[in-house]
Order: structure tokens, then sequence, then C-alpha cells
């Protein structure tokens, strides 16, 4: 790395270049840290910061096409005479081609934050027979959004950047792999839905025969949904005294990056910030929402019982949950995780968005309600780390415990309705 600096420090924008197109092509470079070092440089008043970013993207697209090109010309006709050899023949190359074909844009933009993923993805893509016009469009932006993540962390993180550039990309690792699950999980409910739809009304049909009772098949599912929130809570609090650790530093890092991007002229906004969550604003959307299932709704008793569940199902956890952790906050205040208003927000939010994207025709105004909801929730979590209320890691678990209890509820409201139909029909 060292050797590296030395020639950015000398040659700037031509080494960024060189370096970043040849880590694209699968060569050794630490282009990482090499951007985080660019951003420094910025933060010196010694590179430019536009330039820097375009020179970077440059750099990254001119080695991703080349890798594209090369397996194109030369990958395809190998795998598709030797690739049965390594389970990668014509028929596997095919069903690989259909499924980067119609889920590999989210993925392209993805991999360039996941280690060992970024330097294949341009040989994927052309084994893959990808068009060219699709995977330039999805990479090249991919490029600059990598580029100018890591270029702007140095630029703000300034001499700090080597302190800290191992956690964020640590960071940022973690949160590509979740995201790039999570659209795999999409990807598979969407192509086998009917499937996944059949499996479950067969399972209920075989639960009620077993338990001789719709009711006791209910409860069943009550129980099992119990004993997977009780088990969740208690393995987190095993494994506390590790995620402290975690938690410090994760906390130092992005509560001093809210600092740099948010100075103090921002309170006014922040405290504009709170409103989507205060009190009196959740009840009125909970009576929204109750209005709207009133009007709207298919199965009014069920979905009206899984609204009050899950809203203040949700605070009764988030009061439990503060009780069993019992933190203090950085402010002085008592037990502050998870944080209270994330996970509200979530659960209501959330909960609301669902019921619209479920009973409404038109899809844009569930589309726009997911929107609004993903923007409450983030800053929500700005506010309180801004005003250092909470933790970031408060506002995280309240994210990730509002997540699996609003999930939980919805599917289990599925679940019933589907009970009822399957009822019904026998």
């Amino acid at each position: 790395m060292h050797f590296i600096t030395d020639l950015f420090n000398n040659y700037g924008y031509i080494v960024l270049f060189v370096a970043l197109m040849l880590e694209l092509i699968a060569f050794p470079t630490p282009g990482e840290s090499l951007m985080t070092y660019c951003g420094f440089l910025v933060f010196q008043g010694k590179l430019n910061w536009g330039l820097s970013v375009i020179v970077a993207t440059m750099g990254v697209i001119a080695g991703i096409t080349i890798s594209y090109f090369i397996s194109r010309t030369l990958g395809t006709p190998f795998f598709q005479k030797y690739g049965s050899y390594i389970h990668l023949g014509p028929d596997k190359l095919e069903k690989t081609s259909q499924w980067f074909e119609r889920y590999g844009n989210g993925l392209l933009v993805i991999a360039y934050f996941i280690p060992g993923v970024r330097h294949i993805t341009g040989y994927f893509s052309g084994i893959a027979k990808i068009p060219y016009k699709k995977f330039a469009l999805n990479a090249y932006i991919g490029a600059f959004i990598w580029t100018g993540t890591f270029i702007s962390l140095g630029k703000i993180l300034g001499s700090n950047w080597e302190k800290f550039h191992g956690a964020i990309k640590k960071y940022l690792i973690i949160g590509g792999i979740i995201l790039a699950i999570v659209l795999l999980c999409i990807y598979f409910y969407r192509k086998y839905k009917e499937l996944i739809i059949d499996i479950v009304m067969e399972s209920l049909e075989n639960g009620i025969q077993i338990f001789h009772s719709l009711g006791k098949m209910k409860v069943a599912i009550v129980g099992i949904a119990a004993i997977f929130i009780g088990l969740s809570i208690v393995l987190i609090g095993l494994i506390q005294d590790f995620l402290a650790h975690e938690f410090s530093q994760f906390d130092t890092i992005v509560t001093y990056l809210v600092s740099l991007i948010f100075p103090e002229n921002w309170s006014y906004v922040m405290e504009l910030f709170k409103f989507p969550t205060a009190p009196e604003v959740l009840l009125a959307l909970t009576l929204l929402i109750l209005t709207w299932i009133i009007l709207k709704g298919r199965n009014r008793l069920l979905e009206t019982g899984f609204l009050f569940i899950t809203v203040f199902g949700g605070a009764l956890l988030e009061e439990g949950l503060r009780l069993i952790f019992h933190r203090v906050g950085p402010s002085g205040f008592i037990s502050t995780f998870p944080s209270r208003e994330t996970l509200l927000a979530v659960v209501v939010y959330g909960f609301a968005s669902f019921m619209v994207l479920r009973h409404s025709k038109n899809r844009w105004i569930g589309t726009l309600l997911f929107i609004m909801t993903l923007g409450v929730c983030i800053v929500t979590g700005l506010t309180d780390i801004f005003f250092q209320v909470q933790y970031p890691s408060d506002t995280v678990a309240g994210y990730v415990f509002g997540g699996v209890w609003l999930s939980l509820n919805i599917v289990l409201m599925e679940v019933y309705r589907a009970l009822s139909e399957v009822n019904s029909f026998n």
C-alpha cells in the first residue's frame, strides 16, 4: 500500500485510473484504500473531488469493460467446451444467463462493495451473455456509486481516514451482503411465488388434519412464533458481550461521520425530522390505517386485530427489550437499546405501507408510501444520533427488531387469512 501511495503522491490521477482499472481486471490492487486516500488528499486540497471521482469511475469502467469483452470473446466458448467438468456446462450457463438477465441489475451495482465478487462481475456478465447496453448501464452506475462513496468517505474522514477506513469497509461489506441476500430472496419469491403458495396451502391443510381443529392450528402457529421471538431475544442476550465490542466501534464511527456530515446548524431541520414519529402522529396514522381497513379491507376483523397487535405489541416489545438489555445511552438516559423511535417507525409506517400495497390497485400509491416509510425511518435514526440521544447501534437495533416484529405479524396475518380460506373451502 505504501508503494502505491508513494506513486499516487507523485503521479496522482494517472495512478488512480490505472490501479482501479487493473483491480477490475482482477489484479490484486487495494482499490478501496487508494480511493479513501485519494479522498484524504482532496481534504488536504491537493486534489479535486469532482475530478477524482470522474477519473476513478473511468478507471473502473475501463477495467470492468475489458473483463466483460474478454469473457464474452474467449470465456463462452471455453465454458461451452470444458464447463461441464466444473459444473458450468451449456445448460447451467443458459440458466445463469436467464437468472442474471432478470436479476443482474441490482447485483451489478452491489457487487462492487463485496471483495472477491467485484473482480469477477465483468467476466461473469460476459459469460452470461448479458447485452452490453444493459451491462454498461448498471455496471457504470455502480462504478460511480462505488468510487464516489469511498472518495467522499476519505474527504469526510480527513486525517482520520486510515484509522476508520478498515472498519467502515467491513460495515459496507456486511451491508452489501445483506442487501444481496434480500434481493435474492425477493427474486426467488417472485419466480417461485405460485409454488410457495401451493406448499403453504398444502401445509396448512395437513396441519388442520393433524390438529383436528382450525383453532388449535392457530394456537400452534402463535406458539411457534412466540418461541421464535423468545429464542431470538435469548440468543442476542447471550452474545451481547461480543456485540458490545462491535457496537462500541460502530457507534464511534457513525457518530463521528454524522457530526461531520451534519454540523450544528442542522439542529432546526433535525427538530423537524422528529415530527413523523411523535406519539400523536403515530396514533393518528394508526387510526388512518384502521379507517383504510374498514373501507378497503377484505377480512376486516383479522386485519384490525393484527393492526393493534402489531402496533401496540411493538410498543410492549420495545419496552420489554429495554428492560432486558438495560443499556445506558450517550446522554445518560437509561435503557436506550433498542431505539423506541426507529422501532415504532418501522412497525407503524411499515404496516401502513403493507396494507396499502395489499389492497390498492394503484401501485404508485403503495410505492410512494414505501419510499416515504424508508425516508421516515432513516431521518428518525439520524435525528437521535445527531442529538446524541441514542447510540447508532440503538437505532440499528430498532430497525432490526421492528423489522422482525413487523414481518412476523404480516406473515401470521397472511397465514391466518389462508387458514380461513382453507377452512371455508373444506
